[in-house]
């Protein structure tokens, strides 16, 4: 077999939400470097505009997850598609400590990645498709700011496991990966704060922050065939920062 199958995502329709900035640009470059034919989301116009900018040949559309009819509009329009990223989520640190915003919160990070995979099963199931969430740190550990945060992705995690069971038998396969700390708009904050970067990396044996594009080969590979007999996995690429 060789490294890597050669021609695995040409011509092959690729949805990835929240797929205009962040971790989910990255992917996106990525498999358009595979020749695939990629349609990203964001939930502005002036996101989807950038996106276009940023990364010619890709189709970026407006979208909302926690509009169930939305997500069932856009995914009907991709009838052909193979390979579905969960990326679109969001964070609101200390404000999640109120009721309100900590179920808005799980209303987009984790109900709004169920309505993408539910929608997206039939044309998932025509071609034995894959489904990779993202999923986080925080799916292992607690965070005191970000309680709504914490809970959808350790939510991504059980739900990965659980559609990985309950979509096996449409030759469905799905996983998630938890990235550790990766440079993003998301991350900023933290980035821009020496007293908490600082500690981040100092736990991190490889030390230095993530990309976008350290994402891309995983994801790419467990959408591929080399993964063939992979499923439910949540995988962190994070530098080795749990296992310290």
């Amino acid at each position: 077999m060789p490294i890597w199958p050669e021609g695995a995502f040409r011509d092959v329709r690729v949805l990835i939400t929240g797929g205009t900035s962040g971790i989910g640009a990255g992917i996106a470059k990525a498999y358009l470097t595979e020749g695939a034919r990629v349609c990203v989301t964001g939930v502005t116009a002036a996101e989807a505009d950038a996106a276009r900018d940023a990364m010619p040949g890709v189709e970026a559309r407006v979208l909302d997850v926690a509009d169930a009819g939305a997500v069932a509009d856009l995914v009907a329009g991709l009838d052909d598609l193979a390979h579905v990223v969960n990326c679109a989520g969001v964070i609101r640190r200390h404000e999640e400590l109120d009721p309100e915003v900590f179920a808005q919160v799980v209303d987009i990070n984790l109900n709004g990645t169920m309505r993408v995979c539910a929608a997206a099963r039939p044309a998932l199931s025509t071609r034995g498709g894959t489904i990779l969430n993202t999923a986080s740190m925080l799916s292992f550990f607690g965070g005191g700011l970000v309680p709504g945060y914490s809970a959808s992705k350790g939510g991504i995690a059980q739900l990965t496991k659980s559609l990985a069971i309950a979509y096996a038998a449409d030759g469905i396969r799905v996983n998630a990966l938890a990235p550790g700390w990766i440079a993003t708009p998301l991350t900023a904050a933290l980035q821009a704060d020496p007293g908490r970067s600082g500690p981040i990396l100092a736990r991190t044996p490889l030390g230095r922050w993530g990309t976008p594009d350290d994402l891309a080969g995983a994801a790419l590979f467990l959408a591929s065939p080399l993964a063939a007999f992979i499923t439910g996995v949540v995988l962190p690429v994070d530098g080795g920062y749990l296992v310290t």
